[in-house]
């Protein structure tokens, strides 16, 4: 079935002759150029906004609005008349932002400028193109090139200068770098291969690079779009959709990180997560029956493998029904929740989108739904019904309010019986029978919602979002149920935004080096696109991998933010202990390393609630304009780097940005920076002498050993093992010290599970340390919030302490604290009790080399 836009292509093709200019050399060489070119038809006119301008040449209109200093709104219609000014992405409150601005013109252009940009609209061609104040181009529309639109449909060019580089559109395969490929946004069920496209997530957003500038483009459209890096036509990228406006966020930033701040302040922050969601989480399809699953549960606890969450996939259910329970296979279903609940563990039960076409059989979800209107509609007005897993089946209409709210309410029994998180899949949606696997594209969808005008709207254009819906329905639906629970909701499709809503995972990967490998980039481009709480099925979900494989992906997984082990029916085991007490030895050590780290995870879990951040992140991000192994390592927040190996045997080169940087399993330094005559190391040096710094590290990898690596001037909180969340780790918090360039670190901690938090009802401190000589210092600041940790002490561990030589005091006391040391760590130890008020630990006594 031809979309809505190709019905109407021959009736309303309009194409903007000559829309932008012939690019000249200043263009890729980063300034400004004047116009050559001549729009067809009427000369366009200006005109002025307090935040922006709006050009028209016959019924062609282009409006470019400033939300703030660094973000700029584009928007053009063939019309004459933009749409409305909704949108499933981006915050009502940032649309609504703007920013006085200053009108700019010359002969060859009109635009106006803000604190940090300046936007020029080519007079003849309505051209655009944003500078620095200084003249540099940031960003500039394409040389040669149409904006053309046909139909619904349009297509937009841009100058791709030789040394940009493109991060994001989500959970895209191939490269990590964009540049070069092509790609289709259209969320589809498909397993992962190393050049699938599309996939399971519609996420139009990317993020640019280059040495001296950085900026983010997103397209706010729903409907299947498309970008190309430079893969058609060398120097230049497009982008475009089958229908939909054309309305697009052009983000600036001296950083990338700022780029991707800007991104976030349109879409919104993910949700503070449950603690025991960042534990480790067992998973299979299927688990079946309840003896199999609480046998899983018993060997768990028994092999002292820290966990807190267990899985039931669809076998769980009655016929494959969601909201079912087998009552055969599960005859006390509410019993053995309690059961799993009491030994530490969290259910999450699948509960898919699909409902079962089952008229006057008693399923109450068919027949609430039914009786409710809440299913999406056939062109003819009946309910659309496709085969999914019950078979027949039909679909909630997400983009109603109402229905949502009747979705959410499906919740509560599984709410009542303790199940404590749920788990949205198959919402690309998937049909088994459908064109494409999944709806007609005329399948009516009812838009009923606060901000958009009521309406219906093709498949066409509400598919990408459908998954994100279903996702935002299950969450409000469990704050309703348990209004001071945070929820925990994993989708498998999303749309941009959809982080405000919970996790995603990569969806289904093989068991295969490669799509180890696949998975770092995957995870980091979809930090890049938003999405902070996401992670990879452990292992791979299709086939079976080897002992290594299975081992050296626990190892990674470990420095992830979700960290789940599952796999699909018919393959082998995949539980840690498959493969014998040495393997399983491994994986257990690298589990402990996630749970002693959980409280540097939560606190970055804690700041990406706050903003956006993601927990896995390239090294740019951290180290702009630094390219080396972007591909291949990565960063858990901002201070531990990880470089799996591709395979377990063969030497490799680890990169490594410009620091100083610690072996996080020795605590050896890696290698010391040079020192210039004042003794001040050079981690400050221009980029130009970028050839000072340690760039390679050989590694050898041996299975038992994830290279890892701690930045200088990180100071690390880690905890006592337990061996689920809810257990109070016993013993003082331990932060571990990394001397070097601005030294400092944070922990945040709160109940884990309650809303109290934002009553006041948290724990947040930062410390700081200094080296001088002869000594270190570590200051702690003054804690916030009421909430009562769990230790009465803190171990201070300073790493590359030369020898056991030492003297430790706390400011405003004369007497001398305990010290101890290790020689094979060069760490030296120091317990304190626990410091809630400002303060300084003063070590003295060492010669540093």
């Amino acid at each position: 079935m031809q979309t809505g836009c190709r019905r109407l292509a021959d009736s309303t093709k309009i194409k903007i002759a000559n829309l932008v200019l012939l690019a000249c050399a200043t263009v890729l060489s980063g300034r400004a150029c004047n116009a050559q070119s001549k729009l067809a038809g009427n000369a366009p006119t200006f005109q002025n906004l307090h935040n922006g301008i709006v050009a028209q040449s016959g019924t062609v209109t282009l409006r470019v609005t400033a939300l703030t200093d660094q973000i700029l709104r584009v928007q053009m219609t063939p019309s004459g008349t933009f749409g409305e000014d909704a949108s499933w992405a981006v915050l009502a409150s940032s649309r609504r932002k703007s920013v006085e601005v200053r009108p700019v013109e010359d002969a060859a252009s009109v635009g106006f400028g803000t604190a940090s940009l300046q936007l020029h609209v080519e007079r003849d061609t309505l051209r655009l193109m944003v500078t620095d104040l200084a003249g540099n181009v940031l960003s500039a529309d394409a040389a040669g090139h149409s904006a053309e639109f046909r139909g619904g449909a349009f297509t937009i060019s841009k100058v791709m200068p030789e040394d940009e580089h493109y991060f994001g559109l989500g959970d895209k395969t191939g490269s990590f770098d964009r540049r070069d490929q092509a790609f289709t946004l259209w969320n589809r069920d498909y397993p992962v291969g190393e050049s699938s496209d599309p996939t399971y997530k519609a996420i139009p957003f990317f993020l640019a690079t280059r040495s001296k500038a950085s900026y983010g483009l997103f397209l706010d459209n729903t409907w299947r779009s498309w970008f190309d890096f430079g893969k058609r036509e060398r120097g230049v990228y497009s982008l475009g959709a089958e229908g939909g406006p054309l309305n697009y966020y052009l983000i600036f930033g001296d950083t990338p990180k700022q780029v991707l701040l800007g991104y976030i302040f349109l879409t919104g922050t993910p949700p503070l997560p449950p603690l025991w969601s960042l534990g480790f989480q067992q998973s299979r399809f299927s688990y079946t029956p309840a003896s199999q699953l609480v046998e899983v549960a018993k060997r768990l606890r028994a092999d002292r493998i820290p966990s807190d969450a267990l899985y039931m996939d669809i076998d769980y259910q009655d016929r494959l029904r969601p909201f079912t329970v087998n009552a055969k296979t599960f005859p006390d279903f509410p019993q053995m929740v309690a059961g799993l609940r009491s030994d530490h563990f969290h259910l999450v039960t699948i509960t898919d989108l699909h409902i079962a076409d089952a008229p006057n059989q008693g399923y109450t979800p068919y027949d609430s739904g039914h009786a409710g209107d809440h299913f999406v509609k056939k062109l003819d007005g009946g309910e659309f019904v496709g085969k999914v897993w019950p078979g027949a089946a039909v679909f909630p209409d997400f983009t109603r309010a109402q229905t949502r709210q009747w979705w959410g309410s499906l919740y509560k029994t599984f709410v009542d019986e303790g199940v404590a998180g749920f788990w949205n899949d198959m919402d690309e949606p998937s049909v088994f029978d459908g064109p494409g696997t999944t709806m007609p594209l005329d399948t009516v969808h009812r838009i009923e919602e606060p901000g958009f005008a009521t309406r219906t709207a093709s498949h066409a254009e509400i598919h990408n979002v459908f998954g994100m819906e279903n996702e935002r329905a299950t969450y409000d639906g469990l704050l309703k149920l348990r209004p001071n629970e945070r929820p925990f909701v994993l989708t498998r499709a999303t749309y941009a935004g959809g982080q405000r809503y919970g996790f995603t995972w990569t969806g289904d990967n093989r068991s295969t080096w490669n799509q180890l490998h696949l998975a770092t980039q995957t995870l980091m481009n979809l930090g890049l696109s938003g999405i902070s709480m996401v992670g990879d099925d452990i292992g791979g979900f299709l086939d079976s991998p080897s002992p290594e494989l299975l081992t050296r992906w626990f190892e990674v997984g470990a420095f992830n933010a979700l960290y789940r082990d599952h796999t699909c029916a018919g393959t082998l085991s995949q539980e840690i202990w498959v493969h014998g007490a040495e393997q399983e030895a491994i994986r257990r050590r690298y589990v402990e390393t996630r749970y002693r780290l959980l409280p540097y995870i939560y606190t970055l879990a804690e700041e990406a609630s706050q903003d956006g951040m993601p927990l896995v992140r390239p090294l740019f991000l951290e180290f702009p304009g630094y390219m080396d192994g972007v591909d291949s390592e990565f960063l858990l927040g901002p201070d531990l780097l990880v470089a799996p190996p591709e395979e377990t045997a063969g030497d490799y080169q680890v990169q490594l940005p410009p620091s100083e940087w610690f072996d996080f399993w020795t605590g050896h330094k890696v290698a010391a920076l040079p020192r210039n005559a004042a003794g001040d190391n050079t981690a400050d040096l221009p980029t130009g002498t970028a050839n000072h710094f340690p760039k390679e590290v050989s590694v050898r990898p041996a299975l038992d050993v994830l290279p890892v690596y701690v930045r200088g001037g990180s100071i690390l909180p880690m905890q006592p093992l337990v061996q689920s969340t809810d257990e109070i780790p016993a013993g003082p918090l331990e932060l571990r010290v990394y001397p070097g360039q601005r030294c400092e670190g944070s922990i945040y901690l709160d109940d884990g599970h309650t809303f109290r938090y934002e009553h006041g009802e948290f724990l947040r401190q930062s410390f700081t340390c200094v080296t001088e000589k002869g000594g270190v210092s570590v200051r702690f600041n003054a804690r916030e919030g009421k909430y009562v940790p769990w230790w009465k002490a803190m171990e201070v561990v300073i790493y590359d302490w030369p020898s056991a030589q030492a003297e430790a005091r706390l400011s405003g006391s004369s007497e001398a604290l305990h010290t101890s040391y290790d020689d094979a760590t060069r760490a030296l130890h120091v317990v304190l009790p626990d410091r809630q008020t400002v303060g300084e630990l003063r070590v003295t006594g060492a010669t540093f080399r």
